[in-house]
């Protein structure tokens, strides 16, 4: 049975792109478009679609109060087309945290060539988007776990490690959100292509106790403070005596990824071993789960979120099937158990 698509997006041209670019795959099927949201609301009661392709950017009612209201009153997977710049990276982040599955992006200049460039990718989000589970996507408020996170640590010489893709912005921001701000230091790769990491890092440097960076190459590593893969970049963590610092690299991407979670997880594995808790939380895919194995090979605790919380359980998935997992928890448990296992 086809995957039924309805395109949003206010240029004909970019519809029609993507109307060509989406049915190039049997499974499939392009059966509307509209060039704004008033048309989008009709043709979704009409033509009852699939998943939703979403401009970011659209007159009469812009994508953001659109993308709310439809969260809101008929909940169902949306594939952001995001502009490649500075506002659409922050408005697309904020697409995420509203319900959004994922993203493209699409260029401010040639953009027939940059979309035909991003088809493959498109079509794998939409095929995605539409296995995934909406629910688990929307904001999750509050969100206080059961019981308080620890407060006070044995040692500063311990690291979180956490990985995570589809679905992961929210899931990430939903965890840190509990840590405290004396918590061990974090090191993050999610997948997120350039020009969207600093937005995302931004954001979670706002809305957690935590001082948070887009990592830099050198950047010292320590306790209060987190650190997100710049996107495009792998992100390792060195040890250079008691201390650790990051390490970004431009070498080739591993499970077609850059920044790839396994980098960062083995990188964790070499460098900070049994003094490391890892966590990899949604996303679709495989990558990471070599990566958690290293980790709990060299002592490590490993935590997987689990499948009814995760928007897509590939990434969690992957790992426990490989035995790379010693736990698996709801995402409102994830951070409790990591700063347990960190405390002890």
């Amino acid at each position: 049975m086809s995957i039924r698509v309805l395109v949003v997006d206010d240029s004909a041209l970019v519809r029609q792109l993507l109307t060509e670019i989406l049915s190039t795959d049997k499974e499939i099927e392009v059966v509307g478009s509209a060039a704004d949201p008033y048309i989008a609301r009709d043709k979704i009661k009409q033509l009852k679609p699939d998943v939703l392709t979403l401009d970011v950017e659209m007159p009469r009612m812009d994508g953001l109060k659109f993308l709310e209201n439809l969260m809101r009153l008929h909940p169902m997977p949306v594939v952001m087309v995001s502009s490649l710049t500075e506002k659409g990276a922050d408005v697309t982040i904020a697409a995420l945290e509203l319900g959004a599955i994922d993203f493209v992006t699409k260029p401010k200049l040639d953009v027939e060539r940059g979309l035909r460039e991003y088809g493959r990718e498109l079509i794998d989000k939409v095929k995605v988007a539409s296995r995934a589970r909406v629910a688990s996507a929307k904001r999750h408020e509050g969100g206080a776990p059961v019981r308080a996170v620890p407060t006070v640590y044995k040692t500063t010489d311990r690291l979180v490690a956490l990985g995570a893709s589809t679905g992961g912005t929210e899931a990430l921001r939903y965890v840190l959100a509990q840590f405290p701000p004396n918590a061990p230091a974090v090191v993050i790769t999610q997948h997120i292509p350039g020009g969207f990491s600093r937005a995302f890092a931004q954001r979670l440097d706002r809305e957690t106790q935590l001082t948070v960076y887009e990592a830099s190459d050198g950047q010292p590593i320590t306790p209060g403070h987190a650190y997100v893969a710049p996107g495009g970049y792998h992100l390792r963590v060195e040890r250079s005596g008691a201390r650790w610092f990051c390490r970004i690299g431009e070498d080739d991407p591993v499970n077609r990824h850059r920044p790839s979670v396994d980098v960062l997880f083995q990188s964790v594995a070499t460098a900070a071993g049994r003094n490391a808790v890892a966590g990899i939380l949604t996303g679709m895919g495989d990558d990471g789960a070599r990566g958690m194995l290293a980790l709990r090979d060299a002592g490590a605790y490993t935590l997987a979120q689990d499948e009814a919380s995760s928007v897509v359980w590939g990434m969690p998935g992957s790992a426990v099937k490989m035995g790379a997992v010693m736990d698996i928890a709801p995402l409102d448990q994830v951070a409790l158990r990591l700063l347990e296992r960190a405390a002890g």
